[in-house]
């Protein structure tokens, strides 16, 4: 794809945004040949509606899972060409001459030789009946011994030998150590003989060795074949108009995006970027900074990207470009190891003023996985999204790390400045008289967590639990979404697969309670101690009494073979990650305000309809927090399907691996 600067082209609306034309200055780039799908990406759901996009996001999971099992059941004979051939078995008109041959033993092959056509053409001669056939044949054996007709036989059989002739194995991968890494990852924490063998074999150094070299070759084998009619698509230097420039040929069709930006430079057209996938990047021939002086005939220089936009716009085949090369020149790129991150933010190239090319952004919403596969630009990374690389066949831009976090650093300080001071606003703090637990959490560790970091991605790797060490199931939600309910409900059903951490509490022990089985019973000086070690993933206090849930007990549970399942606030989220638990953690979503209002009442509740509102309010503030932790989310509309969706996504982690972010397994 080939797309042009937009040189400060900016609408009404992103004029006012930007407060009179500061952002004219960003470049602009518009798509020539931009493939359908890149237009039509899914745009990141607005924060008012986030619970309606995790609705859409269980209905579009279980229907890809159910189009995935339907097409694991095509069988060929669903071709409708087979059908018809089924049908109508017979096709053409038979010949009793070849069915009269069967006794002769003269079947011709592609490597037959000419002794061999000539007796069988004799042997025809001989079974045909009427002279016109007979004289038919005769004149094709008259052409069969001329000297140029045998000439192009024998080149006819050489060329068969080599076609059939047997060839080393087509390589399926260019990437076997990245594939053996993750494997690696997959394994860690095994302790089944198999894989600790297996994980040992790819650690060793002639292993390592192998698939290196295994990668050389395959990188060089998996090469494209030209895109163009030339055998070999190297550049050719020539003379044009009293300058030396280079005439490159690609082939683009009509499918097939050539994959480069250009830009104005005075009268000048720069190539400016190279895109991932497209036939420029395969072919190694456009760089960027390489001026474009000519295409298939037509002069550049002097033209408005605008007009380059219109001219490529219905040119394909073979495309002559004339170019005079960039005078900085770079060296040979690196093969980048593609790098797998989590989005922490939603991002919608239409509403950036920054975005290079806007056609070429790649929208993401938080939670989506995203192969990084080019960071040469360190403000614009080059990437796919993960189960759209089929669909995509460009590399989308998305925002460097970096520049992501410079640019949302200035938007919270000019937030900041615009905000009024909110003097005395703890005096004026409701407060609740209801007796509840006062939750022990540190300052230091949540508050600079949740407030001050700027959240951008995460880099992330595939993990398969293993069977004797399954990851504790974190369920959190605001209060009234069932959650509990949940929790109750598989533990009562499997309690020989499902269990509850025990939990510490300083309360003295009431008769028939069993130490270590109900409760840890311990002194209020060592359960602090413990508070201030960080070793409590929860903690609070009640009637005077201090209750906690610590990662010990969780650890044992897990070591005994048993789920894990905890109900946690949100704040607690951060040390259960920062353990070596890996939990799995499921955002438990209340459903519309109405149908929260029929499932309360069903538990004989009968909440005002500002509580229902505070319920929503409070989910979709949580969502907006700390929804960049969550693995999965459940709308609570039925306790039913609920409670499958959430066997389901348990399920799911026994056969299936599962994102984790990277530092986990190192």
């Amino acid at each position: 794809m080939t797309t042009s600067h937009m040189n400060g082209h900016l609408t009404e609306s992103e004029d006012r945004a930007t407060g009179g034309g500061s952002a004219a200055e960003a470049p602009r780039e518009m798509a020539v040949d931009c493939p359908g799908e890149l237009g039509t990406r899914m745009q990141p759901v607005r924060r008012s509606a986030q619970l309606e996009r995790i609705r859409q996001q269980q209905e579009d999971r279980r229907r890809r899972e159910e189009e995935g099992r339907s097409r694991q059941e095509l069988d060929v004979n669903s071709s409708m060409r087979l059908k018809k051939l089924a049908q109508n078995p017979k096709v053409g008109i038979d010949n009793p001459t070849f069915e009269s041959m069967e006794g002769f033993g003269y079947p011709l092959s592609p490597h037959s030789s000419l002794e061999e056509l000539l007796m069988s053409l004799k042997q025809v001669q001989h079974c045909l009946g009427d002279p016109q056939s007979q004289e038919d044949v005769e004149l094709v054996l008259q052409l069969v011994q001329k000297p140029d007709f045998q000439k192009a036989f024998n080149i006819h059989n050489a060329v068969a030998l080599h076609m059939n002739r047997p060839c080393p194995p087509f390589p399926l991968t260019d990437h076997a150590q990245s594939l053996a890494h993750e494997v690696q990852a997959m394994l860690h924490n095994t302790s089944q003989k198999e894989g600790l063998e297996l994980s040992a074999l790819l650690k060793s150094p002639h292993m390592q060795a192998f698939m290196l070299a295994h990668d050389s070759v395959a990188e060089q084998e998996m090469q494209p074949e030209p895109l163009g009619p030339l055998d070999n698509p190297s550049e050719t230097l020539a003379q044009w108009g009293g300058e030396t420039v280079k005439i490159v040929r690609i082939e683009k069709a009509k499918d097939i995006p050539l994959g480069a930006t250009v830009r104005n430079d005075m009268d000048s057209v720069i190539i400016s970027r190279i895109v991932k996938g497209g036939a420029a990047e395969r072919s190694g021939l456009l760089h960027e900074g390489d001026e474009i002086l000519e295409i298939n005939g037509v002069e550049i220089r002097g033209k408005d990207v605008n007009e380059v936009f219109d001219i490529l716009a219905e040119m394909h085949g073979t495309l002559t470009f004339i170019l005079i090369p960039s005078p900085h020149t770079k060296p040979p790129p690196i093969k980048e190891t593609v790098v797998h991150v989590k989005a922490h933010f939603d991002y919608d190239p239409s509403d950036d003023l920054y975005v290079p090319c806007r056609e070429l952004g790649l929208c993401f919403q938080k939670g989506d996985i995203l192969h990084i596969i080019s960071q040469e630009d360190p403000n614009w990374w080059q990437a796919y999204r993960d189960g759209d690389e089929e669909n995509q066949p460009l590399a989308g831009l998305v925002p460097g790390k970096s520049f992501q976090q410079q640019r949302e650093a200035m938007k919270q300080t000019i937030e900041e400045d615009k905000e009024p001071e909110k003097s005395g606003k703890l005096w004026c703090a409701k407060k609740n008289k209801k007796k509840r637990k006062k939750l022990l959490y540190n300052a230091n560790k949540t508050d600079d967590y949740d407030n001050e970091e700027i959240l951008t991605y995460e880099e992330m790797a595939l993990y398969h639990q293993p069977a004797n060490r399954k990851r504790p199931i974190a369920l959190i939600g605001p209060p009234n979404c069932g959650q509990n309910e949940l929790r109750q409900r598989l533990l009562s059903s499997d309690p020989g697969r499902f269990g509850g951490a025990v939990p510490h509490t300083t309360r003295n022990r009431r008769d028939g309670e069993v130490n270590g089985r109900d409760y840890h019973f311990v002194s209020r000086q060592a359960f602090e101690t413990d508070a201030t070690a960080g070793k409590f993933i929860e903690s609070g206090e009640f009637e005077k009494n201090l209750y906690g849930t610590s990662t010990d007990s969780v650890r044992q549970l897990i070591n005994s073979g048993k789920i894990c399942l905890l109900c946690l606030h949100t704040q607690s989220l951060k040390v259960l990650r920062s353990s070596d638990l890996k939990p799995y953690i499921i955002f438990i979503a209340p459903p519309s305000q109405e149908r929260l209002r029929a499932l309360l009442a069903k538990d004989n509740k009968n909440p005002k309809p500002e509580e229902l509102r505070d319920i929503i309010e409070k989910a979709r503030e949580m969502e907006q927090n700390f929804g960049h932790l969550f693995d999965a989310a459940i709308v609570n509309t039925d306790p039913d399907k609920a409670y499958q969706e959430l066997l389901r996504l348990i399920n799911k982690l026994d056969t299936e691996p599962q994102w984790v972010p990277s530092s986990w397994l190192r």
